[in-house]
């Protein structure tokens, strides 16, 4: 689709009227959102299980806890928030901008609340702290970013466009990804420990990046497929209707199942690796190097990714590359004595094929919602975005749960300065064998399961526009 084309936007009352066309701008507004969002939820990804371990004090085991059970209440406040969103009105501004406008300060200011430490408090005091500040956080979390990842898909229908919106979030989360995990550990640990004072001045400053960001998004980014607000014998049903086509939604189910599992992969290698490298290679600065090649390789990827989808599709080109990671870490797995070197080397190759699953993994997002209204006949975006959400924080749940046990499990004790042997042997496991696994099962998910490939995603977008054709 060409992107001088004029597009109208629809409104409640069914009438029409010329907004400027999808380009850059939608591209770059797309790009901050997520650059906002990992400002936090990346800092939190690499960094608050030790801050929680090393500066409250708290067990590992217990941490693990505390994640299993925020992600798990976070789960239900996406399909909560999520189809509260597809209940309201579209606005001058859009249907979803306007709650990231409203709920960014808020959780922002909860963001920073996590990484405060008072002195003279005991340890019951933190532990309390803790579930408090970071359990409102991830709820503030739902409030932004499922308004955030529903808009994909009412920004522009094009199935290429979709796609360029998906590669540019990815870039934003890169980006974001990178400044954390680069900067982070320089800033952070002072003599290979996590410097309270630090942690907090870092926290400030990536709240004041994040809410410009989510400003940036709100002003750059343009809604412009609107559907009309459905009639009282239509919404007959509710949720009820709505979950029978998820039901029947295999696409939706498979993305489901191959993204959960794939976050526990991921997840729980970016909470070991800052065990695994301060630990057992006895270098917490390599952090910064871990980021920086996963950025590089993403963005070394990121050229390739629209060719590859015009030539093969977005599944086969997703598979292979989940199949990659897969091979890579299992291989480190089987030579432990690489070294730091040898093991960021196997790290950069499963990094850049897995990166073209995350460049695209909000393109699938979309063909879900699309082919959710082609088998319904209902436009439900927060809904169904909600869902697959949903999915993501119960591999979140899994994955802070599962690392913090698994952490304990394997021996670690922050009060040691060397960990034993089978400790450190525990944590090359965690970080190795078990993602290569994990992401060897997502691969077989996108490959078999998974139905929309290159043939049927164009033969669905062809049937979903006759249909809006003949309903309008």
């Amino acid at each position: 689709m060409q992107e001088n084309t004029i597009r109208p936007l629809v409104t409640e009352d069914k009438h029409e009227k010329t907004v400027r066309p999808f380009g850059m701008r939608d591209r770059f507004g797309y790009l901050f959102g997520d650059f906002g969002n990992d400002f936090f939820f990346g800092l939190a990804g690499v960094f608050l299980m030790v801050f929680y371990t090393d500066v409250f004090g708290i067990s590992a085991a217990m941490v693990g806890t505390l994640f299993l059970i925020a992600r798990l209440w976070d789960a239900v406040a996406d399909v909560t928030w999520g189809r509260f969103i597809d209940t309201r009105k579209a606005t001058k501004n859009g249907k979803f901008k306007p709650w990231i406008f409203r709920m960014s300060l808020p959780l922002v200011i909860s963001g920073v609340l996590m990484f405060v430490t008072i002195p003279g408090m005991s340890d019951g005091f933190y532990l309390a702290y803790a579930f408090v500040t970071y359990i409102l956080w991830g709820t503030l979390y739902s409030t932004v970013n499922i308004p955030y990842g529903s808009m994909a898909s009412v920004i522009t229908a094009d199935p290429v466009e979709r796609t360029s919106l998906s590669t540019f979030r990815t870039m934003g989360s890169m980006i974001a990804n990178l400044i954390i995990g680069v900067g982070g550990p320089l800033i952070i640990f002072v003599d290979n420990k996590v410097d309270p004072n630090r942690m907090m001045m870092t926290a400030i400053v990536f709240g004041i990046l994040a809410i410009s960001c989510y400003m940036a998004c709100v002003k750059l980014s343009t809604e412009r497929i609107v559907i009309p607000e459905r009639s009282a014998s239509e919404k007959q049903g509710g949720m009820g209707k709505t979950m029978k086509g998820i039901v029947k939604n295999r696409p939706l189910i498979a993305i489901l199942t191959g993204t959960l599992l794939l976050l526990v992969g991921m997840m729980l290698a970016a909470a070991v690796n800052a065990y695994l490298f301060k630990d057992y290679f006895g270098n917490a600065a390599a952090l910064s190097i871990v980021s920086l090649v996963q950025t590089g390789t993403t963005f070394a990827a990121i050229p390739l990714v629209i060719p590859l989808v015009k030539k093969f599709g977005k599944k086969e080109m997703a598979s292979i590359g989940v199949l990659i990671a897969s091979l890579a870490y299992i291989i480190l797995y089987f030579m432990p004595n690489l070294g730091l070197t040898g093991f960021l080397v196997g790290c950069a190759i499963a990094m850049f094929g897995m990166a073209f699953f995350n460049i695209v993994a909000w393109a699938f997002v979309t063909d879900v919602i699309d082919y959710h209204e082609l088998i319904t006949g209902m436009r439900e975006d927060g809904t169904v975005y909600s869902i697959y959400s949903f999915a993501r924080k119960v591999g979140q749940a899994i994955a802070g749960g599962v690392g913090g046990f698994a952490i304990a499990a394997a021996g670690y004790t922050a009060t040691l300065k060397i960990q034993t042997q089978e400790t450190l042997d525990g944590i090359y496991v965690l970080a190795t064998l078990v993602p290569g696994v994990i992401y060897l099962v997502v691969a077989l998910i996108l490959i078999f399961w998974y139905p929309l490939n290159k043939s049927r995603l164009a033969k669905m977008t062809t049937d979903l526009a006759e249909n809006r054709k003949s309903q309008t």
